[in-house]
């Protein structure tokens, strides 16, 4: 019984260190070349900008409040449209203030006179005082009633001044060129003075583009207002599509950063003939970035992320000994793993500032499986075989 055992026994270990063999064997033999496809790197035109949310102001904006109390008695304009400076835009209930503009002229000729004949009674006295037929004091009294009418002919003029202006006040002009809105108030509202806003004009043309920016682009706004192009500033307009083209200037750059946030307002000028842009409408500013020019570009696809650090995989040429081949040196393309430093993107395509040189074919798919300086070749990603198992042109061959 014991020597069937044995036979039994003898062809299984047989079987099973032939199988330990062969799978040691798989796990020595080096792992197949991982497919991948590759791009060659190319330096092209990049014009990009950068963005800034902007908003639309006008460059001159009034709100007009009455500065005398009263009645809207005219409005004499047409809601939303341009008005020329001076044009009379609304008139209030001006019955009183002309009332006393007029009682103002009345005072003053009364005060003239006045002074007209404290001046023919100082020449009379005067007379009368050589030839020593009147008092010294009746003179002196006379010339001091002289000078009071003096002043009071000066408060009378003052009084006209005052009234002249509260009756130019009760009509109110339009203070310089531009659009008017919606009115506040209609006719027969009563207004206060100074409190009641009635309505708000603003210029058009040229008209601008507020943006805040980080204290450390300061020195970058300072050089643009000396001195940009045509292309510098563009605006996107609110529908996200359309691109306002016309050229932009720095016209101001507030005095100071705000120390909460770290920001300060710059205020870019745009003119706007055809009335595109309107006071508070939002936008995004695009400002040409100074690193524009022609530059290294590569599919965005190809870029791999690590601990916030970039990277891609560039194919080199190397050369082994093959123990396969009877120790033959053979030529192989590696997979090198380059640390890149990233400009905008364009498009599909990503600028590279440094990392990759042009010429360099860098992994666009593929790289998942890629460690550094692993083998490569050029195929289909799509076909690699998962870890532990053939590629199905491995499976054939092992077949025959």
């Amino acid at each position: 019984m014991k020597n069937r055992y044995i036979y039994w026994l003898a062809p299984a270990a047989l079987l099973a260190l032939a199988s330990c063999k062969g799978k040691s064997a798989n796990q020595n033999a080096a792992p197949p070349p991982t497919p991948v496809s590759l791009y060659e790197a190319k330096k092209a035109e990049a014009i990009y900008y950068d963005q800034y949310q902007g908003t639309v102001v006008s460059v001159n904006t009034t709100e007009l409040r009455s500065q005398v109390p009263g009645f809207v008695t005219g409005i004499f304009f047409k809601e939303g449209d341009v008005v020329q400076k001076g044009k009379v835009l609304y008139e209030i209930d001006k019955r009183k203030y002309l009332a006393a503009y007029q009682q103002a002229q009345a005072n003053l000729l009364s005060a003239q006179a006045n002074l007209v004949k404290g001046q023919k009674d100082i020449d009379r006295y005067n007379m009368l005082l050589k030839n020593d037929a009147i008092a010294r004091q009746t003179v002196d009294q006379a010339t001091a009633a002289y000078e009071t009418n003096k002043g009071d002919v000066a408060v009378a003029k003052a009084a006209v001044e005052s009234a002249r202006t509260d009756l130019s006040f009760a009509t109110i002009t339009a203070p310089f060129t531009g659009r008017i809105g919606i009115s506040q108030v209609r006719l027969g509202t009563q207004v206060s003075a100074g409190s009641t806003l009635m309505n708000t004009i603003s210029a058009e043309h040229p008209i601008a583009v507020d943006v805040v920016v980080n204290e450390q682009d300061i020195a970058r706004f300072y050089k643009l207002q000396k001195s940009s192009s045509d292309t510098t500033f563009k605006l996107q307009l609110p529908d996200g599509v359309s691109t306002y083209n016309k050229p932009g200037k720095v016209l101001a750059i507030d005095r100071g950063v705000n120390n909460q946030t770290g920001t300060i307002k710059v205020r870019i000028q745009f003119p706007n003939e055809d009335d595109v842009l309107k006071d508070g409408m939002s936008c995004v500013l695009k400002v040409l970035n100074n690193q524009s020019g022609n530059r290294v570009q590569i599919p965005y696809k190809s870029i791999t992320e690590q601990m916030g650090e970039f990277f891609v995989f560039v194919s080199k040429d190397t050369s082994f000994v093959d123990s396969t081949k009877n120790n033959e040196k053979t030529d192989a393309l590696i997979a090198k793993q380059h640390k890149v430093t990233l400009g905008p993107r364009v498009g599909t395509d990503v600028v590279i500032m440094t990392g990759i040189e042009p010429g360099e074919k860098v992994v666009t798919e593929g790289f998942q499986r890629l460690r550094d300086g692993g083998k490569i070749v050029l195929g289909d990603p799509s076909k690699q075989a998962p870890p532990g198992q053939a590629a199905p042109g491995q499976a054939k061959q092992q077949g025959k």
